[in-house]
């Protein structure tokens, strides 16, 4: 089995298990609900629709018939016809009432149509034994035997008005045994949703949650620094696979950082390599060059005039060759230092080591008549040493490469956001913008060494102290006029 799909279901069978279990209980509930207002509505039905009319249909024939017997004895004993009215206007009711009475006796009140039989018997017997000959006679006739007769009638609408009202009360408690079951049955399924959310919960805690708690917890301790701690983690497949790829990944942190140890340790051993050929270059490499240059200045104050002009000239290659190897070799040694031979940053105020870089640049500046303007600088935190080599370097090529008319320098500086963007501004000579990055690669000129002194580092120093520092420098390639610098450096944190 592959370790990182583990033995747990995957999401996709849980979420397939969890809906079937969810259409499950709905289904289930659906059909308790359903029957059960199946239940009720037949109930209802019975009562509403068939006892309670029912009911309002045998008291309408009851009275119809109390109405003939009413209509029949006022005619026989006064022979008035106005009394034949209501015997007349009772039959057509009775027949309405009985019509409908039909209609109503179905399902559960089948059982009534016997008794509504036995009442129409009883009034056909009636109006055959004793009403219609009593009309026809217009004589009483045999009072008590009508009303023998009658009184059958109203026995038999005794009886059916007692099975009718049997009829409602059992409608009327299905209804009432149907609404309790509906209520149920609400409160079972309820039940059932409820314990169904409560189940959904606890899959989702025990299934999802509680592994991507786990899960978020190793990470943590690995993120922490314990990378030697194996992440392992259950649950669905996808969230232990995902456990097993973030174990693969700190195993390859461990191999990296192994690997990183390793060219750490390589890199110390460089560092201290570089040191031990910094002092050499420093000690060592400079002793004979200054031997060199000494015997040749000796020969040259021996000897000048005594050899030929080319003699002499040949000394003085030799003489300069020596001098600026010596200058190469410290600035070299000065480059390689920044950022190597570290010192607690201070917070530096820029007006005070510009000033100080003016005030080495106290020669070049009276030889050539510059005119420097240094705005109000802000403080920034750094180095004062590097930073003061910065603004020296900056506002000496200034000066050095000056055109027809006296050099003229502006420093200045700008907020921009969380940083300082300072600009040194000049009217000389200028640079091409194709060389806008050349100019910062160590030992790159792009004038002959006999046209303007100098190594050819200075500038390439600014950018390491200037990205030692956290900023950037750049060469201002839409300056109209002369040259621009500008560099960046951080607002402290008391200004942020």
């Amino acid at each position: 089995m592959d370790e990182r799909t583990g033995p747990g279901w995957p999401l996709q069978r849980w979420y397939l298990a969890v809906v079937v279990v969810m259409v499950l209980v709905v289904a289930a509930a659906v059909g308790m609900g359903a029957g059960a207002l199946h239940s009720l509505n037949a109930a209802r039905s019975l009562v509403v629709d068939q006892a309670d009319p029912a009911s309002r249909q045998a008291l309408a024939l009851a009275n119809a018939l109390v109405d003939e017997e009413t209509g029949v004895r006022g005619y026989v004993l006064t022979g008035r016809q106005d009394f034949l009215q209501p015997y007349q206007d009772g039959q057509q009711q009775e027949a309405k009432a009985v019509a409908a009475l039909r209609a109503l006796q179905t399902g559960d009140l089948t059982s009534a149509g016997a008794a509504l039989d036995a009442v129409q018997q009883a009034a056909n017997q009636w109006r055959a034994e004793y009403a219609e000959p009593a009309l026809k006679r217009a004589e009483a006739g045999d009072i008590e035997r009508g009303k023998a007769l009658f009184d059958q009638v109203r026995g038999a609408l005794s009886d059916q008005e007692s099975q009718l009202s049997a009829a409602r009360t059992t409608g009327r408690a299905a209804l009432a045994t149907a609404a309790d079951n509906l209520v149920v049955v609400g409160v079972s399924v309820a039940a059932a949703l409820l314990a169904l959310i409560v189940l959904l919960a606890l899959l989702a805690h025990f299934g999802v949650v509680r592994p991507v708690s786990k899960l978020a917890g190793e990470v943590r301790l690995v993120a922490d620094g314990q990378f030697q701690r194996k992440v392992s983690v259950g649950g669905p497949r996808e969230i232990a696979s995902l456990g097993a790829d973030v174990d693969l990944m700190r195993l390859h942190i461990v191999d990296e950082l192994d690997t990183l140890k390793q060219v750490h340790d390589e890199l110390a051993r460089s560092n201290r390599d570089l040191e031990q050929f910094a002092y050499v270059a420093s000690h060592d490499l400079q002793e004979p060059l200054r031997k060199v240059a000494s015997f040749c200045q000796l020969l040259e104050r021996r000897y000048k005039g005594q050899l030929d002009e080319r003699a002499d000239q040949y000394i003085g290659f030799a003489v300069d060759g020596a001098k600026r190897m010596q200058i190469l070799i410290n600035d070299l040694l000065a480059f390689s230092r920044v950022g190597r031979l570290t010192r607690e940053k201070v917070l530096v105020n820029c007006d005070d080591v510009v000033a100080q870089a003016i005030a080495n640049l106290d020669t070049m500046i009276e030889e050539t008549g510059a005119q420097i303007e240094a705005g109000p600088l802000p403080s920034v935190r750094g180095e004062p040493a590097l930073l003061a080599a910065v603004f020296q370097n900056l506002l000496g090529n200034a000066v050095k490469f000056h055109g027809e008319d006296p050099p003229k320098v502006t420093l200045s500086a700008s907020r921009d956001d969380d940083v300082w963007t300072f600009t040194c501004a000049d009217n000389g000579i200028g640079i091409e913008p194709e060389y806008a990055d050349r100019v910062f690669v160590i030992f790159q000129r792009l004038h002959p060494k006999d046209a303007y002194p100098g190594t050819g580092i200075g500038l390439a120093m600014c950018r390491k102290i200037i990205e030692y520092h956290g900023g950037r420098i750049w060469l201002d390639t839409d300056a109209e006029r002369g040259t621009v610098f500008r560099f960046t450096l951080p607002v402290v944190e008391e200004e942020q």
